[in-house]
């Protein structure tokens, strides 16, 4: 892999006005001829409201992907282009999206979402059209449950909890207050990585699944502080986290230790001031020399790293689609999914590792890192 890719036009769809979207079409050169000439695929992220920051990350991940397969004769001889729909973060909003996808441009792939609460009635709707569904952030165990042509590239949280609760055991930590979101994902990392921890002798006494958006969590963190932890595990989205971690700095709470799981997530938003010393857990990101590369690539066109982990999977998740294109020498939905399928059985060499999967098609094995954020960054411990 080549650390750097000639540019090429990328299409993104937004919820615009009748007449900027005439405007986008005549300066990105999309429409009926572009569409003749390339193959569409769609992806539906947070690019704004609380998860911006990784939203934002996964669209140069995905963009890059692009670029990669572009730059490489692009997809059965044709140009691969990618129609980006923003969720807002919102459900009801990444659901209209996806029917756009669907139904007006026609697309045989759709990548997305990132919250589970918002993944879920979004690929549900596209399992029930037939469109394939590349899952490439979501955990939540009832991901599983979304039908025939979903596809995970993410570990959903059965191996996610098993590895933070073991994790949290070995640093010593033994009673612990838990806090997560109140939604598909934070109710399963609660009772599942109570499950896990209890099995190892551990005690969670005290929990709190918090509101989404609330301007302040202080009287949650006070809460849980009564009962003398001696450490914290949480996970939080972005926006919400960082007033999360301010406000535990403020009260004190950080004299023992705060466990992040999905470390990038939690601290995308925090200053780096408050986030210093802060330890926890991450999917997997970049793995071997093919991911190395991908880093080096992406820091080369963006003048930064990756924030988070999640900008692999989605540029894996387009490598991964072009692959089944091209083994199936065809761009209908259900031929991309028989080829998913077969490629995911053999496994796939991407920059995250090896993606494999089971029979529910979503990937066994996946990989975490342990990571602790110290001088401003994210870093193994």
């Amino acid at each position: 892999m080549s650390p750097a890719f000639p540019s090429f036009p990328t299409s993104t769809s937004r919820r615009t006005t009748l007449a900027a979207a005439l405007c986008l079409l005549a300066l990105t050169g999309t429409g009926a001829a572009r569409a003749q000439d390339s193959i569409q695929i769609g992806a539906v992220l947070s690019l704004t409201g609380a998860n911006a920051t990784v939203g934002e990350d996964v669209r140069r991940g995905v963009l890059l992907g692009i670029e990669h397969v572009n730059a490489k004769g692009g997809v059965l001889g044709k140009k691969l282009n990618l129609i980006i729909e923003d969720s807002g973060g919102n459900p009801t909003t990444a659901l209209s999206a996806a029917r756009k996808l669907a139904t007006v441009d026609k697309v045989p792939v759709v990548m997305g979402e990132y919250s589970s609460g918002i993944t879920l009635p979004m690929a549900q709707y596209l399992v029930k059209e037939g469109i394939t569904h590349i899952n490439i952030a979501s955990s939540s165990t009832k991901v599983r449950e979304i039908g025939a042509t979903s596809f995970s590239l993410v570990g959903l949280e059965n191996f996610g909890n098993a590895f933070s609760a073991k994790d949290t055991w070995e640093l010593g930590l033994r009673k612990v207050a838990l806090v997560a979101p109140n939604n598909a994902y934070g109710q399963g990392v609660a009772h599942g990585f109570r499950q896990e921890f209890e099995k190892l002798g551990g005690k969670i006494v005290s929990e709190v699944l918090y509101t989404a958006g609330q301007s302040t969590y202080r009287r949650e963190l006070q809460q849980i502080a009564r009962a003398n932890p001696d450490g914290y595990v949480y996970t939080a989205y972005g926006q919400e986290s960082a007033v999360l971690n301010r406000e535990a700095e403020e009260l004190g709470l950080r004299k023992v230790p705060f466990y992040a799981i999905l470390m990038s997530m939690s601290l995308s938003d925090t200053a780096p001031a408050i986030a210093n010393g802060q330890i926890g857990m991450e999917l997997g990101s970049l793995r071997g020399a093919t991911g190395k590369a991908y880093g080096e690539a992406f820091a080369a066109k963006y003048k930064e790293p990756p924030k988070t982990a999640y900008t692999g999977y989605g540029y894996d998740a387009v490598l991964l689609t072009a692959a089944a294109m091209e083994k199936t020498k065809s761009t209908k939905a259900a031929d991309v999914q028989a080829a998913l399928r077969d490629i995911g059985s053999a496994g796939f060499e991407g920059v995250t590792g090896n993606i494999q999967f089971d029979k529910d098609r979503q990937r066994v094995d996946p990989p975490y890192d342990k990571l602790k954020f110290e001088n401003g960054k994210l870093g193994p411990r």
